[in-house]
């Protein structure tokens, strides 16, 4: 019997990113099952729809199951653990994401990272998986998300089947705690590109808004580093490497 990963995402489920990873984990063997936002959630964190009812539309084409969602990815996730599926998946794979996730500060805000901690809170392994991109290359993907630029497709099919391969190897080992691994690759990444283990950047980036004509719009500034280290997944990827950082939140205020 085929193993099955749930795939979701915080960009939403018509991009070109997702559809990639769909297909190199159908490649590599797996019953893909999707449940995804119906439109970009990023920078949401855990966030939850307590207030308002979740839709749910299947969407046709995807995998060998798939919906598309109108909540957030920690939504997604619980209602097609809860809801939607059959039986629980063996892995929960969330992403690519367009873009890193390095950083604590953007782990912590991270719509990608979230998807897969609500699948480990329910004792299931669990990886996040995002792309670095240069940022006019990123530009153009946010823009139009369902289409990914001719220069970009090998490096973003070499991260999703690295990403589908990665998540094979934890289907079937034991499951302790609450864990969550984060890939990063590099922009150029290619199939001999190393993984180095590494930890979250610690960053402080002030400021996130400017002054608007209705008060304050978001404004990314890349932030100052507060301890620069050589193994921090931001020092890790611009060496050219894909990053790898595993979250334990069981270990959390333990000494």
């Amino acid at each position: 019997m085929k193993p099955t990963v749930l795939i979701t995402n915080d960009d939403g489920i018509g991009t070109a990113f997702l559809h990639a990873l769909v297909a190199a984990c159908q490649a590599e063997g797996f019953a893909v099952k999707v449940a995804a936002p119906s439109g970009e959630r990023s920078w949401i964190g855990r966030a939850f729809s307590r207030h308002r009812e979740v839709t749910v539309a299947t969407y046709p084409g995807l995998g060998d199951e798939a919906w598309s969602i109108d909540g957030t990815p920690s939504d997604c996730v619980n209602i097609a653990l809860s809801h939607l599926l059959k039986q629980k998946p063996d892995v929960v794979l969330s992403g690519l994401n367009i873009g890193f996730n390095a950083t604590m500060p953007l782990c912590l805000s991270s719509g990608t990272l979230a998807g897969a901690t609500e699948g480990t809170a329910w004792g299931i392994p669990a990886v996040a998986c995002s792309l670095d991109l240069e940022q006019t290359i990123f530009e153009r993907v946010r823009r139009a998300s369902s289409e990914c630029p001719p220069e970009l497709r090998p490096h973003l099919e070499t991260a999703c089947r690295h990403a589908a391969r990665f998540a094979k190897v934890l289907v079937g080992q034991p499951h302790r705690g609450l864990e969550v691994h984060s890939l990063n690759y590099p922009a150029g990444v290619t199939d001999t590109t190393p993984m180095e283990r590494a930890s979250p950047a610690l960053v402080r980036h002030g400021s996130l808004f400017q002054p608007s004509a209705l008060g304050y719009r978001f404004a990314w500034n890349d932030g100052q580093a507060i301890e620069p280290e050589e193994n921090s997944d931001l020092a890790v990827l611009e060496r050219g490497l894909i990053s790898h950082t595993l979250f334990d939140f069981s270990q959390v205020g333990q000494i």
